[in-house]
């Protein structure tokens, strides 16, 4: 199941030129070219489903349903797919999302050579980068991609952290049936981005979502992550099987921010390494 608003001000981009507007917004407030939006996916607690046995109850050992998202420059939802049980993982969803469709088929005007943002549980592609692998010694240039991408990547968590935040509902286990879980997540994920549009000071004030000190390369938390105690991650892909020019896309916008693209507080993120 996706949700994709009427109201125009909510609409998952459709045009080149739409999208295009998007991956402005991230070039200029997150320095990540090219970039239409990042993408993750979080556990929405539930109560058990009537006879669903254990169809919902997800790693982490509690029962879930899926609010998958992308989320633009701005915290904003443009795209959300809700309502996939609580064992299945990011990569699945996406897999099988017409988000994915419409990129690959063309019907959705995505631009050649653009690229989505997410962590470690998706499969790296062509349009969808993830971070180097944790796993071993980081060279410094893969070290500065990994914070550059991540900082392109927040918005997305931030969005789900205000989300949450702001709608109590979500900080427990909904006893519903999933069908009735759904209808309120999309009636929050509507209202999230009716207010960030039209109340940005009392819905979306200064330090509620994470911001950088770039004097130390430090990483301040937002509010909203003292008024939740957790916001489950989906688990991590363990798919090592990517093509060559997917590999060949990630080691360019490595090269990138090395060189033309590098922004000078990058580099505290190599002394705050050592």
């Amino acid at each position: 199941m996706y949700f994709l608003p009427k109201n125009k001000k909510f609409q998952a981009p459709s045009t080149s030129d739409e999208w295009h507007a998007v991956s402005n917004g991230f070039d200029r407030k997150w320095n990540f070219p090219k970039c239409c939006g990042a993408l993750d996916g979080k556990h929405i607690r539930i109560q058990c489903p009537p006879c669903s046995n254990s169809n919902y109850f997800n790693y982490k050992g509690y029962f879930s349903t899926i609010l998958f998202a992308l989320v633009d420059a701005n915290y904003k939802f443009m795209y959300v797919d809700i309502g996939k049980n609580g064992r299945v993982n990011d990569a699945s969803i996406f897999r099988n999302c017409s988000l994915k469709k419409g990129i690959e088929n063309g019907t959705i005007g995505f631009p050649r050579g653009s690229i989505l943002v997410g962590d470690d549980a998706f499969p790296l592609s062509a349009y969808l980068l993830k971070p180097y692998s944790h796993h071993g010694l980081l060279t410094a240039a893969e070290i500065i991609f990994n914070y550059r991408l991540s900082r392109a990547r927040r918005v997305v968590e931030n969005a789900f952290g205000i989300l949450v935040s702001r709608f109590r509902i979500f900080t427990r286990p909904i006893d519903l049936i999933p069908e009735k879980v759904d209808e309120i997540v999309k009636a929050a994920c509507s209202l999230h981005n009716w207010l960030r549009e039209t109340s940005p000071t009392t819905y979306f004030p200064f330090g509620c979502v994470d911001h950088e000190d770039l004097e130390t390369g430090e990483t301040i938390p937002g509010t909203w992550r003292n008024e939740i105690s957790e916001l489950e991650s989906m688990q991590p892909s363990s798919s090592r099987n990517y093509t060559k020019n997917a590999a060949s896309i990630r080691n360019a916008y490595k090269k990138y921010f090395m060189g033309p693209g590098a922004v000078e507080w990058q580099w505290k993120q190599l002394n705050r390494k050592k």
